[in-house]
């Protein structure tokens, strides 16, 4: 790298410097939107630092794409609803690991199969390559699943998933073995590319919608090692770091995603559940007994109690009830409850999903309580008010040996004094599992929109 110019090693360092305190600003949601401006600049600054390398390419090409890729990337980050966020995530995650692979086919073709490279060279083009054809492939269908072009259930071969599975890495592998052994065909780069593909599609086909937030995680991490690999067998500084720093992150954060559901990373990628059958909604089902509320009960039981814990889940999100449920809330505070937010940390479909969508709505963030913070609280809560939540309230997971969720900690609803849950209907969550909580004696159910039910509230609140 001391063949690069002083300047653009200055450069480099300052977008170093810019994107690690960016990334501590988005450790919290108050200095979140800080933190990804600077990260932002930092990116910038690496960018121009690359194109002052001398010597640097076709420019025509490159102003090209960036144009291209301003006016797709711009409008869709500004059009997008906080409810399509996950998949633009997932999908936006994809195009870099799909990027990183066309790098890699570029690079054979025009060195006649790595010819004269270095071995280190070899290896990191064709690692990226395989590790970015598969983060996009898989991005795909996770974006596929989260838009519901694709069923959010798992998609399996049966027994012969895993065989299959391995089948096609140890043929991506004997392809990517032969190319550094001098194989100079560019069948074997597209055999490489293609079953690493189809590898991407095999591995996120069988997880279920449950285990979403844990594969965009984890494909979010594949992209990032994959441009570090492109980085190093291109010779860029800002790549490898850039890379290093994604890939890292994202593999802490798959990790504690999936210590959040109680479940191993091999176990979700082996194939995961979710996306089950629908019950039926209100009245009886078999010998359980669902209690149905209204908004005039529900507005009474919270005004006068003194402390209300608002559970928030991807029904939430869907309905777009942030803002009327900071305004309920600004309501009952009002009236002298205290109002607090119990925020899972997989509740959504991808990591901090709720905390965005409350903050966005101008909840105090003090208020926004994780997991370990608030389960205590719910015993000395007065209601405990579901909305949208699913999975991440049901006491299967902590009484039923026999349930796909056992031992996945979940948020202590069951414990409050009373439960409200607003719903459309009795439908299961991601995993496809009857909620228990839904027919405690202490639980009543507000069906409908959430946002409207929401609003029905609030105009009972105010009557009071």
């Amino acid at each position: 790298m001391s063949e690069l110019p002083v300047y653009v090693l200055a450069l480099y360092i300052l977008a170093f410097a810019l994107f690690i305190y960016g990334l501590m600003g988005l450790t919290g949601p108050r200095t979140a939107v800080r933190g990804n401006l600077i990260a932002a600049v930092g990116m910038g600054i690496a960018v121009l630092a690359t194109l002052l390398i001398p010597g640097m390419g076709n420019w025509v090409l490159i102003a090209l794409g960036v144009v291209l890729g301003t006016v797709v990337g711009i409008p869709a980050a500004k059009q997008v609803k906080m409810t399509a966020m996950p998949q633009m995530v997932a999908l936006f995650n994809g195009v870099g690991g799909g990027a990183v692979a066309l790098i890699a086919w570029v690079e054979f073709n025009t060195t006649s199969g790595f010819s004269g490279d270095p071995p280190y060279v070899v290896v990191s083009s064709l690692f990226g390559a395989i590790v970015g054809s598969v983060s996009f492939w898989g991005s795909l269908v996770a974006f596929g699943k989260l838009q519901g072009l694709v069923p959010g259930r798992p998609i399996s071969l049966g027994n012969a998933q895993q065989l299959v599975n391995v089948l096609a890495l140890l043929a991506a592998l004997a392809c990517a073995v032969a190319i550094g052994f001098g194989g100079s065909s560019e069948l074997l780069i597209i055999g490489a590319l293609v079953f690493a593909a189809a590898l991407g599609l095999l591995v996120v086909l069988p997880i279920g919608g449950a285990d979403m937030p844990v594969v965009i995680s984890l494909l979010n991490a594949l992209t990032g090692l994959s441009a570090a690999a492109a980085g190093l067998a291109l010779n860029n500084t800002a790549m490898i770091v850039a890379g290093m720093i994604v890939g890292a992150s994202g593999s802490i954060l798959t990790n504690l995603m999936a210590k959040a559901m109680n479940r191993s990373i091999p176990a979700i990628v082996a194939g995961g559940f979710g996306g089950g059958g629908v019950t039926a909604g209100g009245g009886d089902v078999g010998d359980k007994v669902v209690r149905e509320t209204n908004a005039s009960d529900a507005a009474v039981q919270m005004a006068y109690g003194n402390e209300v814990i608002v559970v928030p889940g991807y029904g939430m999100a869907v309905a777009q009830a942030q803002h009327a449920v900071r305004d309920m809330a600004r309501l009952l505070e009002d009236k002298g409850v205290e109002v607090k937010y119990a925020i899972h940390p997989v509740a959504g479909r991808m990591p901090g999903h709720m905390n965005v969508l409350l903050a966005e709505a101008d909840v105090p963030y003090e208020h926004l309580k994780e997991m370990d913070e608030i389960n205590d609280e719910f015993s000395r809560a007065d209601v405990a008010l579901v909305i949208g939540a699913n999975d991440v309230t049901n006491p299967a997971a902590r009484n039923d040996p026999n349930s796909p969720i056992h031992g996945m900690p979940i948020l202590n609803v069951d414990q409050s004094k009373s439960v409200i849950v607003l719903k459309r209907s009795m439908s299961p969550g991601f995993a496809g599992i009857e909620n228990e909580l839904y027919y405690s004696p202490n639980t009543a159910m507000l069906f409908g929109d959430a946002k409207s039910s929401v609003e029905s509230v609030i105009e009972e609140l105010k009557a009071l």
